[in-house]
């Protein structure tokens, strides 16, 4: 986990032509996406299509991904960060019972605009450094997953942000239109590189499972400064 500072982002919507700004708190995020590995260790189970223990975990729903944040958290002796009320655990459900306690010091998804202040990292161009030495994409990826953390990470420790797989965040879409649809960040393995930018938002329904969307886990609670 890597201790992301304050600040404000200014989030963009091409499909409204809107944006807006946003103050984010200091957090800590995971510095890579959630291995394979990590997922069967706290859920017993591989869900992905492409197996490998160092490879991020994906086809895994956003209730999936929610489930696996409660499931650590108790592990580690914290505080849950969500209440799950009328839905089910086994990631079918479209999350719409999931309730965010804000107080919790547990494990949970980024918000979209914590995921882009991180995925900055204080730069303001489409990205935080040149797409092939920082991403696996279409044009570098053999049209598959690879290894966590094996390209440059950005200025703050940050790796795969960009390609590699698309990730949750704890975002509704928009409400009024897509209803219960949540925000997707980063790009993947399969897209080009128009996609794998820091300001690109898309959306998918929460029961999705696809072979280039994960997560990676956030703490409201920032690790101890380290000098």
């Amino acid at each position: 986990m890597i201790t992301v500072p304050a600040g404000t982002v200014t989030l963009s919507d091409r499909r409204t032509q809107t944006s807006w700004s946003v103050e984010v708190a200091a957090f800590a995020l995971a510095a890579v996406s959630t291995t394979q590995a990590q997922y069967a260790a706290v859920t017993g189970t591989h869900p992905s299509g492409a197996q490998g223990e160092h490879l991020p975990v994906e086809s895994v729903s956003w209730p999936d991904a929610v489930h696996y944040c409660n499931l650590l958290s108790e592990i580690e002796g914290l505080t849950p960060a969500y209440r799950i009320e009328g839905g089910t655990d086994d990631g079918d459900d479209d999350g719409s019972g999931v309730a965010w306690d804000p107080a919790a010091d547990g494990y949970r998804l980024p918000t979209e605009a914590e995921w882009e202040h991180a995925c900055r990292a204080g730069t303001t161009g489409p990205r935080y450094g040149p797409l092939d030495e920082i991403a696996w994409y279409r044009g570098n990826s053999g049209e598959r997953s690879h290894e966590v953390g094996g390209l440059r990470p950005n200025s703050w420790g940050l790796f795969d942000l960009l390609g590699n797989v698309w990730e949750w965040c704890w975002d509704v879409y928009d409400a009024e239109v897509y209803g219960t649809y949540r925000v997707l960040r980063g790009g993947g393995w399969f897209d080009e590189h128009w996609s794998c930018r820091a300001s690109v938002r898309r959306r998918s329904h929460p029961t999705l499972r696809i072979d280039d969307l994960g997560f990676r886990v956030a703490r409201s609670v920032p690790l101890p400064h380290v000098s």
